[in-house]
């Protein structure tokens, strides 16, 4: 079967599947982070607006630009309650429509394997701090096994499918983020493992918020029923439900910071 490229079109869907994912992450991420009140922030891929939200409830921002390059998510973002002081456009990460240093902190949550030039991605970002400004970035250790959705894959990958991942799943290491931000000519950079888990009331609900990823979905569309019906069998089979029915899953991620030089 031929590579088929992710779609998000679907802000809600993106939400209830991929956002809970990238605010568990994204707490962790910002306590690491440890950023000063009042800053200038710019959320680059920001998708829904998960962690644009963050900023906004978190960090008392006096200022948030959220880009991203598709408008069903930014229409979704857009609802979100996140004040007069939060702009939402369509924009590219590879050109953000911003002057030089403009901001304080450029961040890119779950977004960096997108890119389809991540070096030129993390240049524009810290193109956009200022001088001391923070270049940070999470996002899913796709070569290590830490995706969500990893044992489905697997599950797929075993019958024969190929589900859509990210095209740049290489720049998702500790090793090949930092050799990014030194490309930049960051300074200060620090590495970090983000482990979070997640907790569905029972597998249907599982089943049922996991098949609105777009890497799952388009796969399933492509499926026999009677594939699916095996694949839904199979994962039952390997996630273990505790005494209540609950299912316990959990994910990985990487993260990276670095500063623009004085």
């Amino acid at each position: 079967m031929g590579k088929t490229q992710i779609r998000y079109d679907d802000g809600v869907a993106y939400e209830r599947m991929m956002g809970t994912w990238s605010r568990a992450a994204g707490e962790i991420f910002l306590d690491w982070l440890a950023p000063s009140r009042g800053l200038r922030w710019i959320d680059v891929g920001c998708g829904s607006g998960a962690f644009t939200e963050l900023i906004v409830k978190r960090c008392a921002p006096t200022a948030v630009e959220a880009v991203d390059p598709s408008e069903a998510q930014l229409s979704f973002a857009r609802g979100r309650p996140v004040g007069q002081i939060t702009k939402f456009r369509l924009a590219d990460a590879l050109a953000l429509p911003f002057s030089e240093a403009r901001f304080d902190a450029a961040i890119m949550a779950l977004v960096i394997f997108f890119v389809p030039d991540p070096a030129a991605g993390v240049a524009e970002m810290a193109r956009v701090v200022c001088p001391g400004g923070i270049v940070a970035a999470y996002v899913w250790d796709m070569m290590g096994g830490g995706h969500p959705l990893e044992l489905m894959h697997i599950e797929m990958k075993a019958m024969g499918f190929s589900p859509p991942l990210p095209p740049r799943s290489d720049v998702t290491g500790l090793e090949a983020l930092t050799r990014l931000w030194r490309g930049a000519a960051l300074d200060d950079i620090e590495t970090r493992e983000i482990t979070v888990q997640r907790t569905f009331p029972d597998f249907d609900d599982f089943w049922t918020t996991s098949t609105l990823s777009a890497t799952v979905s388009q796969t399933i569309s492509a499926m026999h029923p009677n594939d699916v019906e095996f694949l839904k069998a199979r994962m039952k089979e390997r996630l273990a439900a505790d005494v209540a029915g609950r299912i316990i899953c959990s994910a990985r991620a990487n993260a990276i910071r670095g500063t623009r030089p004085l």
